[in-house]
């Protein structure tokens, strides 16, 4: 008897089959919540699960006692149980290194529009209002040669680090567990304490992991180390931010500006104040959305799961504690 896998994420016609060529796959494409009848249904049977964004909690593993793997199609697992996962021997696969350069993209992107003002005065065209050459009231801030924060400094951070000190030519401060030799040779990078990283960049990129140690890591305390000129970046978690914190560094001045492409609670509530001000670049989570990356991720998370549900190792595994070669 073939095992069974639960498919909930966005897969190619041709993925599903690859899967169904060795497994029995049933499909659930578009599921917006655990809760859906069906879903809760099939778990008894369900040898491996692949998808993204649904939150996997010990009562969903409670109901699915032949769970062997799990494939998320995307890096961040902060929706998995993964302590809970690793004691029961469930593996959890996920897709680093193929999203790497495409979010980087997109985090200096958000440095540049954030920087130039360009989502404001592309606004600004597009309502009629360019009538005259711009004063300096519309003048926006210079990249190139400026200090660039990173707070976290793995695959993603690097990369936009990369671009930053080699087509930028800024100079690069990380804040980060470990050191980087190879980094700081490469880029002339230097580490720092956060602390003193907030208060001598004058671009604050963070890209770090959610956990419990960097839930909230960024508050009011630390938007009063930085310069009243400084811009934050984040396409990590929103709740590495402490938002409301946050919205009050920007209403006041203790920062200059912000780009967000996440936030703490999403998809972001219409009441926010933060893109209706004139100084954050507001993005819907589109870090590795290009069709090429979503496409190789899930392609990863499909390969991954193959070989999980093969005893065979994942090639990207995150609770490595739960492996067990055959």
């Amino acid at each position: 008897m073939k095992k069974c896998i639960l498919a909930y994420g966005r897969l190619s016609d041709d993925q599903l089959a690859q899967l169904a060529r060795e497994f029995e796959v049933r499909n659930f494409t578009g599921l917006a919540s655990s809760e859906d009848p069906a879903f809760r249904a099939a778990l008894p049977e369900a040898h491996g699960l692949i998808g993204s964004s649904l939150t996997i909690t010990p009562e969903l593993l409670d109901m699915a006692p032949r769970l062997e793997a799990i494939a998320t199609i995307s890096v961040g697992h902060d929706n998995y149980p993964v302590e809970e996962l690793t004691r029961r021997g469930i593996l959890l696969c996920n897709t680093p290194d193929v999203l790497t350069e495409t979010t980087a993209d997109t985090g200096f992107l958000l440095i540049m529009a954030t920087a130039r003002r360009a989502v404001e005065l592309a606004e600004f065209v597009r309502r009629g209002d360019w009538q005259q050459s711009l004063g300096p009231e519309h003048f926006g801030t210079d990249v190139h040669g400026k200090t660039l924060g990173m707070v976290g400094f793995g695959r993603i951070g690097a990369a936009i680090a990369r671009r930053g000190a080699l087509g930028f030519g800024m100079k690069v401060l990380y804040s980060n567990a470990s050191p980087k030799p190879d980094l700081e040779a490469e880029l002339g990078a230097e580490r720092r304490e956060l602390d003193a990283l907030l208060a001598d960049a004058d671009i604050v990129c963070i890209t770090v992991p959610l956990t419990a140690e960097t839930e909230h890591m960024i508050g009011a305390r630390e938007f009063g180390l930085m310069k009243p000129s400084a811009i934050l970046v984040n396409i990590a978690r929103g709740k590495v931010i402490q938002e409301a914190a946050l919205i009050n560094a920007l209403e006041t001045g203790q920062i200059h500006a912000a780009g967000l492409d996440v936030f703490e609670h999403e998809p972001l509530s219409p009441e926010s104040p933060l893109p209706h001000m004139a100084n954050v670049v507001a993005l819907p989570h589109i870090g590795s959305a290009t069709h090429e990356t979503r496409n190789a991720m899930a392609q990863r998370a499909v390969d991954n799961l193959r070989l999980a549900l093969k005893g065979q190792r994942p090639i990207s595994l995150v609770n490595e504690a739960a492996w067990r070669p055959a």
